[in-house]
């Protein structure tokens, strides 16, 4: 039995390539850092717009850490960016932002700010950003399956399903395909959990080069999709 689904309901994005897309253009790191984070907010708010309901970006993960000291530090900028000097962009959109993964090593200003955005988009309808910060798949099971096992529950009680509700954000779905840029191919721990049965799409282009034309493409290639779950 297959399944044909026109429109998924969450989209998850592997936004690579920014170091590369600078590199080609003879322009320093920063700037293609800068590049794919306009090139996110315009991506992702066009998939909300078109009626996916999740999107899900893969923004900064824990291995991100290993980078220079002043790459790391521009990230950071940016991503405080996003959650305040452009949350009125997304609250105009009526779009949820909601922040996944580790806090362990963010500033206290970046932890305020995604506290803030969090509680100033919390009922907001028109879909959800989900921006995977200091975020990676392996920690994100480990962390549930500590919060089982402080919850006092019996390793025979443990399930799937169990696991399933103490990831991050219990309640943002499955993805039902992943897109990663840049040619590369592989999810590099992201979404793990969530990725069980995910549809896949890898694309050449380096993310900064990403634009709303792309969100037609993903959508016609996802709806020409026969899904099967196993079956």
């Amino acid at each position: 039995m297959s399944e044909n689904v026109s429109l998924p309901r969450h989209i998850g994005f592997i936004v690579d390539g920014n170091r590369r897309w600078a590199k080609q253009h003879g322009l320093p790191t920063y700037e293609g850092h800068l590049a794919g984070y306009n090139a996110l907010k315009d991506v992702a708010l066009e998939v909300l717009h078109r009626g996916v309901k999740y999107a899900s970006a893969y923004v900064f993960s824990t291995e991100n850490w290993k980078r220079s000291e002043e790459e790391v530090r521009h990230l950071m900028k940016l991503l405080l960016n996003i959650l305040k000097a452009d949350l009125p962009i997304f609250i105009e959109n009526e779009v949820r932002l909601r922040v996944v993964g580790s806090r362990e090593g963010l500033s206290d200003q970046l932890i305020k700010a995604i506290d803030e955005a969090e509680e100033k988009t919390a009922d907001l309808k028109n879909g959800e950003l989900v921006l995977c910060l200091n975020y990676g798949g392996h920690l994100e099971i480990a962390d549930a399956v500590k919060k089982i096992v402080q919850s006092g529950v019996s390793s025979e009680e443990i399930t799937p399903e169990l696991i399933a509700q103490n990831i991050y954000a219990p309640e943002v779905p499955p993805c039902d395909l992943i897109v990663r840029t840049s040619s590369e191919q592989r999810l590099s721990n992201f979404m793990l959990w969530r990725s069980a049965y995910s549809e896949l799409m890898f694309i050449e282009k380096n993310w900064p080069d990403m634009t709303t034309d792309d969100v037609s493409v993903i959508l016609e290639e996802y709806a020409n999709r026969n899904r099967r779950f196993g079956k």
